[in-house]
């Protein structure tokens, strides 16, 4: 693996939070506001996995504005799209986290906006530095740059975030997902068999990036999932660390495509080792790490 990049001396991360915050708001009220009645669905890597007209739209939005804001930099997005830069920077954006959930009209979806240095397609050689991750029906905002903390603003104000002080994996409340592919839920629902009686129990909400938020606000002490790429976790990964929780994959704290897991401190020592040892024993590699 490849080490991350130093961060540039005058690079300034409260300013990059707030462009994350920005462009994040004017992609959820896109979705929001011009929702059409009928969405228009095409399948990607299975049939039951699909990308909506407002995926794009919002997409578009994201490199438009960014390319306004912050014209150097690259820009990786899960759509058509995106753009090199020559800052060092790159904006990884899912434009809407959460698809299946927002073509059933069900308020758990997110836009996800974060800006990572290093490469975003190899593990270990990238890390988020500055973030938003929006939840536009709710309006709720996380957000976080690296050394500055995690926040949540919304319709109630805004406060700082951290992880639950649980210790007891037993006691433990844990989210996770699951793939598209037919024979990889099946692979996934044999670990979670296994995992079930040894926590209290198990939420699928079906954004990766809000049940990361989740772990960092305390709504979940844990959470994992295989299949996640660089634009599902990004975002999240980094309000997530920055509220104190710890982030980390099959080996290390390195997530990547075969496991992302994400728990509060007193938990993640065994919550991370069980997951490795689950994930070995009944899912194994679900694609290239991303």
């Amino acid at each position: 693996m490849s080490a991350v990049p130093a961060l540039p001396a005058d690079l300034d991360l409260a300013d990059l939070e707030r462009v994350a915050c920005e462009v994040a708001r004017e992609a959820g009220r896109l979705v929001v506001d011009e929702r059409p009645t009928e969405l228009g669905t095409t399948a990607k890597s299975t049939r039951t996995d699909v990308v909506t007209e407002m995926d794009q739209r919002s997409q578009e939005l994201l490199l438009e504005r960014l390319a306004v804001l912050r014209p150097d930099d690259a820009v990786l997005g899960e759509e058509e799209g995106g753009r090199p830069g020559t800052s060092g920077l790159t904006w990884v954006v899912d434009p809407i986290d959460g698809t299946i959930n927002y073509l059933y009209d069900m308020h758990e979806y997110a836009v996800s906006v974060a800006a990572v240095v290093g490469d975003p397609a190899v593990p270990g050689a990238w890390r988020p530095v500055a973030a938003a991750v929006l939840n536009p029906p709710t309006g709720e905002l996380f957000h976080a740059h690296t050394g500055g903390g995690a926040r949540l603003t919304g319709p109630g104000g805004s406060r700082s975030l951290r992880a639950n002080p649980v210790s007891d994996l037993g006691l433990s409340l844990v989210g996770t997902g699951f793939g598209y592919a037919a024979e990889v839920r099946e692979r996934q629902a044999r670990l979670l068999v296994d995992l079930l009686p040894r926590v209290r129990d198990v939420r699928r909400h079906g954004s990766a990036a809000l049940d990361l938020c989740a772990v960092a606000c305390g709504r979940l002490d844990g959470y994992y999932e295989t299949g996640l790429n660089a634009w599902d976790r990004a975002g999240g990964m980094l309000v997530a660390v920055e509220a104190g929780a710890l982030v980390g994959g099959p080996v290390g704290e390195v997530p990547t495509r075969d496991l992302t897991w994400a728990a509060a401190p007193g938990i993640a020592a065994e919550l991370s080792a069980l997951l490795r040892e689950l994930t070995s024993r009944h899912v194994g590699s679900v694609g290239e790490p991303g």
